[in-house]
Parts: C-alpha cells; structure tokens; sequence
C-alpha cells in the first residue's frame, strides 16, 4: 500500500496538527488554507501525513526547495 492512501480512520472528523516541517521550511505557511497546513496528528511530518491533496503538492515542494538550496540535484540526469 502507498504511504498516500492510508486507510481510513474509524472516525468521521479531521483533527491535526499544524506540520513542523512546512512551519519552518516554507516561507508561504502562514498564507496557507488552514486545512493544507495540518498533518495527521499520530503521524509524522511528512507529505502523505497532510490532510489535504494541496497540503501535499506544497510539502513537496518546500524539500524541492530546500534540496535545491543544498545544492542537491532535484532530478535525476537522462541521457
């Protein structure tokens, strides 16, 4: 099973906590929809713990950003 399609709790409502890592890395956390900024709160701060599919994509793109500020290729080179 991916780590993006959890299986569903037993309960109805989303509870959360804001992500740490998205906190501290992304300049735009603040501006956020306040569902895109919670994780699962049982789960780590990783981008399948957010709540939302936004959430997610911009998880994601704040360690792109963060690889490329170390100097870390980002994508892989083809031939």
């Amino acid at each position: 099973m991916d780590s993006l399609h959890r299986k569903p709790q037993m309960n109805d409502f989303r509870t959360g906590r804001d992500c740490q890592f998205c906190e501290r890395f992304d300049p735009q956390f603040q501006k956020r929809h306040s569902m895109d900024r919670l994780v699962h709160p049982r789960l780590e701060d990783k981008a399948s713990a957010h709540l939302t599919e936004d959430g997610y994509v911009k998880h994601r793109l704040a360690e792109l950003s963060l690889r490329q500020k170390a100097g870390v290729p980002v994508l892989a080179k083809t031939a």
